[in-house]
């Protein structure tokens, strides 16, 4: 029986070692193809989760794997800390190993955020953004007429077709009718990894964070 035991602890020990030396080599080549998806320069971070690895390996299917990307730049748009997950990766194991374009991702998320210094850098020329926890906010000095007038405004954000409108809103300092010449929209029409569509920003303590989604996206070799 000790002897069986003892047989039992190390089948046990080698299942979990080879486990984690095929999760590192699948994670390899998923993190080559996200990179080159992406078209960045470097290898990002990719994670497999789930355990026991094998079981998704040998039947080709991956629940979600996980990758950080880092920071990009799209359009004059810095996005940082982009990161996300693809769900239901359709894999074949064969088609691993031979390094085939045949991978799929059923579902693509990714998250990124837009810093306020970047936020503020598309700003009108006399308008500060700043704010607190999740309140992004206006100041400063604008023309009006021959006017010079000082205000502050609170800022909305909104999708709209070729980027994030952030509009002025409860303007103190200036008749609410000039408010248009305190908002502005960050242009964000190039693609983003996968081709992802932005569907949500919201204002967070960083700045803005944009959330974007893609179905059925190939990884190719």
């Amino acid at each position: 029986m000790r002897k069986l035991i003892i047989l039992l602890i190390v089948l046990i020990v080698l299942l979990v070692a080879v486990d984690r030396v095929a999760v590192s080599g699948v994670q390899r080549d998923i993190a080559n193809r996200i990179a080159a998806a992406s078209d960045l320069s470097g290898t990002p971070t990719v994670t497999i989760e789930g355990i026991p690895f094998l079981t998704q390996a040998i039947a080709g299917r991956y629940q979600e794997v996980r990758f950080d990307l880092g920071t990009l730049t799209y359009n004059s748009v810095k996005v940082e800390n982009l990161s996300g997950a693809a769900y239901d990766v359709r894999a074949p194991l064969a088609d691993v190993i031979q390094n085939k374009a045949q991978i799929v991702a059923g579902r693509v998320s990714v998250r990124g955020t837009l810093s306020r210094s970047t936020v503020d850098r598309f700003a009108p020329r006399g308008v500060k953004i700043g704010g607190t926890g999740d309140t992004l906010t206006a100041s400063g000095e604008v023309n009006l007429g021959v006017t010079k007038v000082k205000f502050t405004a609170d800022m909305r954000v909104e999708l709209v077709d070729g980027g994030i409108r952030v509009t002025a809103e409860k303007v103190n300092g200036m008749p609410a009718k000039a408010a248009g010449l305190l908002s502005y929209t960050i242009p964000l029409k190039a693609k983003l990894p996968f081709d992802v569509k932005v569907t949500g920003v919201k204002t967070v303590p960083a700045g803005l964070e944009i959330t974007a989604e893609a179905s059925d996206v190939p990884l190719r070799g």
